[in-house]
């Protein structure tokens, strides 16, 4: 109890942490004995001692962490304060304290402090889990096997207080980007709990529940109960904060793909409105229009609002936007998602003369021809041993089965028809016929379907030698399950490309089209199913929007060479220098650092007594923010 008070004063606390064997003593008596007065003060002794760069140092090497740790245990309150204000204090400031915590096992025993209830004490504790957790996967799967996710999503339930909201945001941020922790998180709740904080006045709380937020939605598209959480992400579209705007828009992305539920709610809330107004706004951030520009491509198309969907982006004067991202200085990723969106758009008749209006009908032209010229070369590359099929994360095939794809649509239209033979597109479609990747033959014969609907348009194809490989299209239903859409397409070209043959030729024809498309029933000529002129072809044709699927936005990533791409479409995000970062602070200085000088760290006083303790001091063991993030990015990926 001497050493304890006199560990209170400066000169003689100097001279205890000055002596190894006094240090070595206090932790050995803290460890041996069973009095627990002896054990509180030793404790408190060790406490007041980490605030010093040599009282940190003594502590570490005499073996005082896994002292420490087993104190974390005590059923007395004080002895657990103290016990864990130092290892929080070694946590941010000693070198090696980290491993020294993990192999003594404090990730167990501090998530079972967890269930504890005074919040200063539950601060401090998460940012332990925090900094033990960052950047270590082993740690995070130590937290998942002690029930840390159900934890911490209560704490974000039931608390108010806005530090321990903070320092828990701070931990479930760094969970979220553990693909085993991520289920957890979502299935204990947790997206409804963060998003219970996303009105919240701290800018800091609110961008640490949206970035969670977006890491674990793409494991959250199955979700129930998702009104609220939608509905408050399209109003903070609207926000003047560009980092919570970008991050907004990338969890409406992942949280409408593939969910028909999430879609009708987010057009009922004036989803595309807000979308399409962001795009306006957001100028050439690709960061924020790349997300939003998939959002509105998943919400028109393949659920009962998306008629209304393809109307209002055009309502909302979201198509001159749109045709202009498909120019400079629009990077691949943003191009793909355009061009797919278009293609949705296009299955609204009403969008197809605005879209030819607004120039889309070259500028997509012009795309697929760069992106096959691309392909085409690296192909010779890729003969000798080099090259790779990937710019900016985007394959050059993806971008032509995109464009072809939404051509294929728009030709659906005569004005649009002739315009696409105007510029000499025909032949390229031709030449795909024989690409090794089956949805470019499968979109590519679908375009000249359309196109042989006139018939300058048939001429053209058939000029262009398309009757071989349509021929072998036609036939390519016999290689397996899913070719039938090639031999339909092929078959209702090469229909339309006889109608000024002989009769005697179209009689053949006719023959093998049955023979290939109706070998269960040979007694169905094809004339009697698609009559001359093939008016009616869109019956016999596979649903347009069938193989494209909603695909997961791949958000940004900023590495030391400024790309934004990642190919790791599934890579969550967790800083990689965080923000108010509780590590790796220079102890003795305050320059850059949210922490008061070490010499200044506070301590009990004289009057903190067993059982009655007073926390009123740790606010400033926490950092003091002012939420102006504005200066640095708040995500990136975890190392």
């Amino acid at each position: 109890m001497m050493v304890h008070q006199l560990s209170k004063k400066e000169a003689s606390r100097h001279a205890i942490m000055n002596s190894p064997q006094m240090v070595a003593a206090l932790v050995k008596a803290m460890n041996n004995t069973s009095d627990l007065e002896t054990t509180r003060c030793a404790a408190g002794t060790l406490h007041n001692l980490s605030h010093h760069r040599q009282g940190l140092l003594a502590i570490f090497k005499s073996g005082g962490i896994p002292a420490l740790v087993k104190l974390l245990s005590s059923p007395v309150e004080s002895v657990l304060f103290y016990a864990i204000t130092t290892l929080h204090n070694l946590l941010l400031h000693q070198e090696g304290s980290k491993m020294a915590v993990r192999l003594a096992g404090g990730l167990q025993k501090m998530v079972a402090l967890l269930q504890r209830n005074n919040v200063k004490f539950l601060a401090i504790t998460t940012d332990c889990l925090q900094i033990l957790a960052y950047g270590n996967q082993e740690s995070k799967l130590i937290v998942l096997a002690s029930g840390g996710p159900g934890e911490l999503v209560r704490i974000m339930r039931s608390y108010t207080y806005e530090k321990l909201l903070w320092t828990t945001s701070r931990v479930l941020k760094v969970l979220s980007v553990c693909s085993s922790n991520k289920p957890a998180v979502v299935e204990a709740g947790g997206m409804q709990a963060l998003a219970m904080h996303l009105g919240h006045q701290s800018q800091r709380l609110v961008q640490n529940c949206l970035w969670t937020i977006r890491n674990l939605s793409d494991a959250a598209t199955k979700c129930d109960n998702m009104e609220g959480i939608l509905q408050m992400l399209v109003q903070l579209l609207s926000s003047n904060d560009l980092n919570v705007v970008t991050c907004a828009a990338g969890i409406l992305s992942n949280l409408t793909c593939n969910n028909q539920r999430n879609k009708v709610i987010v057009c009922q809330v004036n989803g595309i409105e807000a979308l399409v107004r962001t795009i306006l706004q957001a100028g050439d951030r690709e960061d924020i229009t790349e997300p939003a520009v998939c959002a509105l491509r998943h919400l028109t198309s393949r659920h009962p609002e998306a008629e209304m969907a393809q109307n209002a982006v055009r309502l909302h004067y979201g198509l001159p936007v749109l045709v202009k991202l498909l120019h400079p200085p629009s990077r691949w990723p943003l191009i793909k998602a355009v061009v797919g969106l278009i293609r949705n758009l296009a299955l609204c008749p009403a969008n197809h003369a605005p879209l030819r209006e607004h120039g889309a009908l070259p500028r997509i032209v012009h795309l697929l021809i760069r992106a096959h010229q691309d392909t085409q070369r690296r192909a010779s590359i890729s003969s000798n041993g080099q090259g790779s099929g990937y710019v900016d994360g985007v394959r050059m095939e993806e971008i032509v089965e995109g464009t072809v794809g939404a051509l294929h649509i728009l030709a659906r239209e005569a004005h649009n028809r002739a315009v696409i033979r105007g510029l000499n597109g025909i032949p390229l479609f031709v030449q795909l016929l024989y690409s090794p990747v089956e949805n470019i033959q499968r979109v590519a014969a679908g375009v000249l379907c359309e196109l042989a609907a006139d018939k300058e348009g048939a001429e053209l194809i058939e000029q262009e030698g398309a009757t071989a490989p349509l021929t072998e299209l036609l036939h390519s239903r016999n290689e397996g399950v899913g070719k039938e859409s090639y031999a339909t397409y092929a078959a209702a070209v090469l229909f339309r490309m006889s109608e000024d043959k002989p009769q005697d030729y179209k009689k053949r024809l006719s023959v093998e089209l049955t023979s290939s498309l109706f070998r269960d029933n040979q007694n169905m000529p094809w004339s009697d199913v698609q009559p001359p002129g093939f008016e009616d072809v869109g019956h016999m044709m596979p649903p347009a929007d069938d193989s494209y699927r909603d695909q997961m936005y791949q958000p940004p990533h900023h590495d030391s060479q400024g790309s934004m791409h990642s190919n790791d479409m599934n890579r969550g995000y967790e800083h990689q220098i965080p923000i108010d970062s509780m590590q790796g602070l220079d102890i003795g200085s305050q320059g850059g650092s949210q922490y008061g000088g070490m010499e200044n760290l506070p301590d009990l006083g004289p009057n903190a007594q067993s059982g009655d303790l007073n926390f009123e001091n740790l606010e400033s063991s926490l950092p003091q923010q002012s939420g102006n993030n504005q200066g640095m990015p708040w995500f990136d990926t975890d190392l």
